[in-house]
């Protein structure tokens, strides 16, 4: 018996010290999770929340008067069913394909020129940024003024004897003119990403492809753009979610217009629900644009991870 009882007793003490090993880390942490909680509660009382109510209004004719009415896939057969969904999902993908061919590059050409910059970089940092701080009301004025028939453009235009064009009241250019205004503004916050890449760049590789007689192209082309390849895949994916959601240039430039050439599938969706004050199919188009928008966040997380 005493045998047996030494030999038992062996068997729990390796038990009970696991046990207290958990106990002890648990206590250690106890207060940085107590610390994370109120961020946790915000993230899903104003995320997740509205994420699952959206789902559940989404079959659902809402009325904060009469109340809701439950009629299941009405507001989805209505969306498949409504003209403008299609027109707005062609502006949407138009609207990102012009900004991957004006937009996306700049920034990367601006910060690999600031950092071949020998003297007045910091200087040229911050007036490339300045745009990004520009409030929306004055860059809508601002720009509207520049675009104006007899403003600024049309002007040098006119000048060098071309006829004036109508940038904004001319549905051939009118999501052009956007593009180039926000990309404009908003190239200096991307800029400043990609310049900390390029920063990140071992000094070595540079003055190693020096000595051997390699030139700037020879660098950025060899180098640089192969050492950004994951932050470049990254914003790439990034500005297409972002694009895809784009809405306010659209409404407050040209509310959609001219001839809804500049009606995104954003855009359609803030028309529903504060227009038409539709919110069910408001959120049915909501809905299938997390759904896709999900699936772009998955391919962003898995390209991410193979590259980090």
């Amino acid at each position: 018996m005493g045998q047996s009882a030494i030999a038992a007793e062996q068997e729990i003490k390796p038990e009970s010290a696991v046990h207290r090993r958990r106990n002890g880390r648990w206590k250690k942490h106890l207060w940085g999770y107590l610390f994370l909680l109120p961020a946790l509660i915000i993230f899903v009382l104003f995320l997740w929340v509205p994420i699952i109510k959206g789902f559940v209004y989404s079959f659902y004719h809402v009325d904060f008067v009469k109340g809701n009415e439950f009629v299941g896939f009405d507001n989805y057969a209505k969306v498949f069913h409504d003209g403008d969904v299609l027109i707005s999902i062609k502006n949407t993908f138009y609207y990102m394909l012009l900004c991957l061919a004006i937009g996306f590059w700049v920034p990367i050409a601006v910060s690999i020129a600031i950092s071949e910059l020998r003297k007045f970089q910091g200087f040229v940092r911050i007036a490339a940024y300045l745009p990004y701080v520009v409030p929306g009301v004055v860059l809508y004025g601002l720009w509207r003024w520049l675009y104006d028939p007899i403003g600024p453009i049309n002007g040098v235009l006119t000048t060098l004897g071309f006829d004036p064009v109508s940038f904004i009241s001319d549905s051939r250019w009118s999501m052009v003119s956007l593009v180039v205004m926000e990309t404009w503004q908003q190239f200096g916050s991307a800029m400043l990403i990609y310049l900390a890449g390029v920063l990140a760049i071992p000094k070595d590789w540079y003055e190693a492809s020096e000595i051997d007689g390699a030139g700037v192209w020879a660098r950025i082309r060899h180098i640089t753009l192969p050492s950004m390849k994951g932050l470049i895949v990254l914003m790439l994916i990034l500005q297409l979610i972002g694009t895809s959601q784009a809405y306010q240039a659209q409404l407050a430039m040209l509310d959609g217009g001219p001839n809804k050439a500049t009606l995104t599938y954003a855009l359609l969706i803030v028309k529903y629900a504060f227009t038409s004050l539709d919110y069910g199919t408001a959120t049915a188009l909501g809905v299938l644009m997390f759904i896709v928008l999900g699936v772009l966040g998955i391919l962003q997380f898995r390209l991410s991870k193979e590259d980090y």
